[in-house]
């Protein structure tokens, strides 16, 4: 028999808003704490047994979280991947991920896996696998490519086997399902393709897995509403064979939801599995435990708000959104018997209640040792990597020693030697404490300026804002605008207030713009002076209206100042504290900027596919959101300046053509809206038929 207990809210405010739901619900080093990753930007801790959240982080606006947080069980450190490849890192005493440790990798990441008892792995899109550590040491080393092409990676499951860790990840081409199985204490990855059964071809709605002996048994949810079985080796039978190996879906359960793409599947124990799906095509979506021994529904409970189609199951809790609020469902399973599975146990029989363990503890039975040896693991674990990072110190205090008193030239010379020796885990805060090193002797000797020293280490790809607060603001001082792009491309936490800084800088008069012309080194993202000059702008824009100001045709800006601005339209920033730096600006900046965005707008209207040149262009999101926010910071402003008079007429030409646009669209949405009801109905007409539609 199987139990599901009164339900309990974990948040009263509404999650997963997106089309995707949660990201995932991950649980902690502590068993009572578990990590809730919001479809968007925010990663919040909650403890289950209190019913609050004991801390939440936000990426900044601009940033998206692409995978769920987990917790490293090692350390007690958050782990959590923004815009597929910034890696975060933070603790429970941080409270700004904008301050926190970042790496930015050279791949995409799909997952970040994470158990007791092992280091966490990092599964790349392209089919790779990376151990932290290492790939903390160098996180810009080169991803192989594992998958072939158009295989997409549709769900990853991590274990342990024997104390050694073993991944298992399902990809899919063609409607047509992949296994790749990777044992860490080995190199070796075997690939297995799924074959069919008796049942049709379908298309495979959830996944879920558990080591069966000598075997990884992988369950699956179709869209024809069965579940199926396939095991999988966990040691093949020829390792040297790199032929494809084929395992059979065999039939494990038959109808337990109907066809939808919403229904989600949970293994519990060896007998037991919860699936969350609507038992009929018109009733309402229901959790269901049922025996796979037995093949007998034990319980069943209505879920009328609906759900996200997501379900995670930890201990003897199940999660899900129901509506969009995050509740937990406690259960139980009793011991798998016929007369169990049947309903027939009389009242005052106990044939013993069974705790459901972490998927990691199923384990323990099978040989591979309990979590009391990990205090002893992780201090030996902690001796090795310390013992390893002792000869890397002196070289690091040396360098340090050297900074404070040799020339930039020697310098130069030292940092590159250090930057050759081989990377430690804590590369990225020893090259932060070089950076301060060389900030504060620049403090103390103004004439003291290493810039192609500070150049390097900003192009190591491991800094952030809040490694060195102080290197923008020497960047300014010594108008080195060179640097400040570099820093605004590869720095996500940059403040509002030095991000308005360095545009002021970008917007300065005609005396700074031939300091910029000078500087051979800015990088050239936003264009080229041989393809795009204010020469050939006007040729491009012939073909505009002829009452378009004469200072939207051309580009109002040298290139080298193009690339610039380029870099601050990419920057993120929170709309609430930029407002007010905006409005420090001088009027004439202002108008000049709104011209430039202005240009580009014009330039990406051009064509609906057209970009524009260059490595990073600004996006049409970027252009219209920096307009809107010139626009509210200074309007009062720029209203009274006589030359921006032109300007504001044609973006206001420009809003009421939008609306007008958007206005027919909305027309024509309600006409696609009754075919779509036209076409629903086509089901029940015959083979052949005539039809006349009539649009008003």
């Amino acid at each position: 028999m199987a139990a599901l207990e009164e339900e309990f809210t974990l948040s009263g405010v509404p999650l997963g808003t997106g089309p995707d739901g949660l990201l995932g619900v991950e649980q902690c080093d502590k068993t009572d704490q578990f990590l809730i990753t919001d479809s968007g930007r925010t990663v919040i801790l909650y403890k289950v047994s209190d019913q609050k959240p004991l801390g939440s982080w936000s990426v900044k606006q601009g940033q998206v979280i692409t995978c769920p947080a987990v917790c490293n069980f090692q350390t007690g450190e958050y782990i959590v991947v923004h815009d597929s490849k910034v890696l975060r890192l933070w603790t429970n005493e941080d409270v700004n991920l904008d301050k926190v440790f970042k790496a930015t990798l050279s791949a995409e990441v799909y997952r970040i896996l994470s158990i007791p008892g092992t280091e966490p792995l990092v599964l790349f899109k392209e089919g790779a696998v990376r151990g932290l550590e290492a790939l903390l040491a160098e996180p810009q080393q080169k991803i192989e490519t594992v998958i072939s092409d158009e295989e997409v990676i549709k769900w990853t499951k991590f274990f342990m086997v024997f104390r050694h860790p073993a991944l298992i990840f399902i990809t899919e081409k063609h409607g047509n399902y992949f296994a790749y199985v990777q044992k860490f204490n080995s190199s070796v990855v075997s690939k297995y393709t799924l074959l069919l059964g008796q049942e049709e071809k379908s298309v495979i709605q959830s996944f879920t897995a558990s080591l069966c002996r000598k075997f990884i048994s992988l369950m699956s949810l179709s869209s024809d509403g069965c579940i199926y079985e396939s095991l999988i080796p966990i040691h093949p039978s020829d390792p040297e064979n790199n032929q494809l190996q084929r395992v059979v879906r065999s039939l494990l359960l038959k109808t337990v939801v109907s066809g939808n793409a919403r229904n989600a599947l949970s293994v519990l124990d060896q007998d037991h599995v919860a699936v969350l799906g609507p038992p009929l095509p018109a009733s309402k979506e229901c959790l269901s435990i049922w025996n796979t021994k037995f093949q007998t529904l034990q319980i069943s409970k209505e879920l009328p708000q609906g759900t996200s189609g997501q379900l995670w199951y930890y201990g003897e809790h199940l999660f899900m959104l129901h509506g969009k609020i995050l509740t937990v469902i406690p259960y139980k399973c009793e011991m798998s018997s016929l007369a169990g599975a049947l309903g027939k146990l009389k009242h005052g029989q106990d044939p013993g209640t069974q705790t459901m363990p972490h998927f990691v503890n199923w384990e323990a039975s099978q040989g591979l040792g309990s979590q009391n040896s990990e205090p002893s693991k992780r201090i030996l674990r902690r001796r090795k990597i310390e013992a390893s990072v002792q000869p890397e110190v002196p070289a690091s205090q040396q360098l340090l020693s050297t900074i404070k008193k040799d020339s930039e030239k020697h310098i130069e010379i030292e940092l590159r030697k250090f930057l050759a020796i081989k990377r430690t885990p804590d590369f990225h805060t020893v090259i932060g404490d070089i950076v301060i090193g060389l900030l504060g002797r620049c403090k103390t000797e103004p004439s003291f300026y290493p810039r192609n020293s500070l150049m390097q280490l900003v192009q190591m790809h491991v800094l952030s804002y809040s490694l060195c607060p102080g290197l923008m603001e020497v960047a300014l001082e010594k108008t080195d605008v060179e640097m400040l792009q570099l820093c605004l491309q590869q720095f996500p936490d940059i403040p509002e207030a030095v991000t308005c800084a360095c545009l002021k800088m970008f917007l300065s008069d005609a005396v700074q713009e031939e300091k910029m012309e000078e500087q051979t080194g800015i990088l050239q993202n936003g264009f080229n002076p041989e393809e795009d000059n204010c020469d050939n702008c006007d040729k491009e824009l012939s073909e505009k209206p002829q009452n378009t100001i004469e200072e939207t045709t051309s580009c109002p800006v040298i290139p080298k100042r193009a690339a610039l601005l380029n870099a601050v339209l990419h920057s993120a920033y929170s709309e609430t504290f930029l407002l007010p730096h905006l409005k420090d600006i001088p009027a004439q900046h202002i108008t000049l900027f709104l011209q430039y965005l202005y240009f580009l707008y014009l330039k990406c209207s051009e064509s609906a596919t057209m970009t524009l040149p260059g490595i990073h262009p600004p996006t049409l999101n970027q252009i219209m959101d920096w307009i809107c926010l010139l626009l509210d910071a200074n309007f009062t402003v720029v209203v009274m300046i006589p030359e921006a008079k032109s300007l504001l007429l044609s973006l206001y030409k420009f809003v009421k053509s939008q609306i007008c646009i958007c206005s027919e669209l909305n027309k024509i949405e309600v006409s696609f809206r009754e075919l779509q009801k036209l076409n629903q109905e086509k089901n029940n007409r015959e083979l052949y038929s005539i039809e006349v539609l009539e649009l008003f």
